[in-house]
């Protein structure tokens, strides 16, 4: 797969996002962190997951501020080489990612890579549970569940899908986006859900990855965050 490619597929994991709706389906807002709750990146670093079946990790965790993480500084540069047919649809989610609590918040990054192509990533963020409530509430609007996108004078078509509702943790959501460019087509499944005090997103990316992967791995993301963070 080319770097435009790769670029263009990377998109999924903006606009899975960026293209959803904080009115349908929103849950009531979580209470206020309590004194003491907030967690350092150091302690997210420690809360993320040292091990997943069937895949190695990919170098050591990064954390400090989430606007400082090199995966993050990377992101936001791919953002503005990618131009949508819907560009309505890139706005939805920029005003959180851009916010001074996300862009200071501690958070952690863990990388992990199989064979076939396929990668997964965990990201930990402290933020406050209303806030978590909310990027958990969001919902993908109709009009954003097909786009297409453009990198490098590439460009691609994707679909997104809103995931079944399995609940994990005080609340989450999954979202799967299949992406084609040229003969090739890949997909991402993401989960998004939320703790006291947290909010953490895993991401699979492949040809093959599924939805019952993606829950799969946040649920073990889950498990050693509350076993850590507790």
């Amino acid at each position: 797969m080319t770097g435009r490619i790769c670029a263009g597929v990377a998109l999924v994991a903006i606009c899975a996002s960026a293209c959803a709706s904080s009115h349908a389906g929103a849950q009531p807002p979580g209470q206020a962190v309590p004194m003491g709750r907030a967690y350092s990146s150091d302690r997210l670093r420690q809360a993320l997951l040292t091990d997943l079946p069937g895949f190695s990790r990919v170098g050591e965790p990064d954390s400090g501020e989430y606007g400082s993480l090199k995966a993050i500084e990377n992101f936001n540069r791919l953002q503005q080489q990618v131009t949508l047919d819907k560009p309505q649809c890139s706005n939805r989610s920029k005003s959180f990612a851009a916010s001074a609590e996300a862009r200071s918040a501690p958070a952690a990054i863990a990388t992990f890579a199989k064979a076939g192509g396929e990668t997964a990533t965990e990201t930990l963020m402290a933020i406050s549970n209303e806030t978590a409530a909310r990027q958990v509430a969001l919902r993908v609007a109709d009009n954003c569940r097909t786009f297409r996108a453009e990198v490098g004078g590439q460009w691609s078509d994707h679909q997104v899908v809103e995931g079944s509702r399995n609940r994990i943790g005080a609340g989450s959501r999954a979202v799967g986006v299949e992406t084609t460019s040229g003969g090739t087509r890949v997909k991402t499944w993401y989960v998004v859900l939320r703790s006291h005090g947290y909010l953490a997103t895993v991401t699979l990316y492949g040809p093959n990855v599924t939805q019952d992967e993606a829950d799969q791995a946040a649920h073990a993301a889950y498990a050693m965050a509350e076993h850590t963070l507790r």
